[in-house]
């Protein structure tokens, strides 16, 4: 059976993506728990090149990376690129997040993931890019989440954070882009 290695530590991510790709025949594991990328580039491509690339070189096998974030139009496309490092935590990136939009009525903004496979010679062979869009709320939706639970998702009638796992694969940026990705996806690894 193939490998494919998901270029994260986080076995939740892990997880998801292996869902949103579907039933297909390919032993997937997460990076070496050593691995640690800096994320130098200036797109979410870029950023999720840079991961598959060293995971792929690191084990020899197929890697596939996804880099996202959340953009608000109001805020210029702020966080962006840097969503995961907007605060410490995921109650301070909230606080902050509402702190900025306070005074703002324009309230659009989107999810925007990248993927990118690897083979494990270290050449990019497939890229993906997946959008959710919504609007972000006054208040979150729910107690103790970050910011997903202030982004509401109008075609689910929740917001990010209460999207099940159907939801997530159909209407998340991350699902999205992996839809997008699944088919080269198994011609690359010959699963068809």
């Amino acid at each position: 059976m193939r490998r494919l290695i998901i270029a994260s530590g986080n076995p939740h991510k892990v997880a998801e993506i292996e869902a949103m790709l579907g039933p297909i025949n390919v032993d997937v594991c997460r990076q070496p728990s050593d691995l640690d990328v800096e994320e130098t580039g200036s797109t979410y491509l870029e950023n999720a090149r840079l991961k598959a690339v060293a995971a792929a070189c690191r084990t020899g096998c197929w890697a596939l990376a996804d880099d996202s974030g959340l953009e608000v139009d109001a805020l210029d496309g702020a966080p962006g690129l840097f969503t995961a490092r907007f605060a410490a935590s995921d109650h301070d990136k909230l606080e902050r997040l509402q702190a900025a939009m306070a005074d703002i009525p324009y309230r659009s903004a989107c999810f925007r993931s990248a993927m990118v496979l690897c083979s494990p010679e270290g050449s990019c062979e497939e890229e993906s890019e997946g959008f959710c869009w919504g609007e972000l709320l006054h208040i979150p939706a729910y107690p103790g989440g970050g910011i997903e639970s202030l982004f509401w998702v109008r075609e689910a009638g929740c917001s990010y954070g209460q999207l099940n796992a159907s939801q997530l694969s159909r209407l998340g940026s991350r699902g999205k882009a992996a839809r997008i990705l699944a088919p080269g996806l198994r011609r690359r690894l010959q699963l068809d």
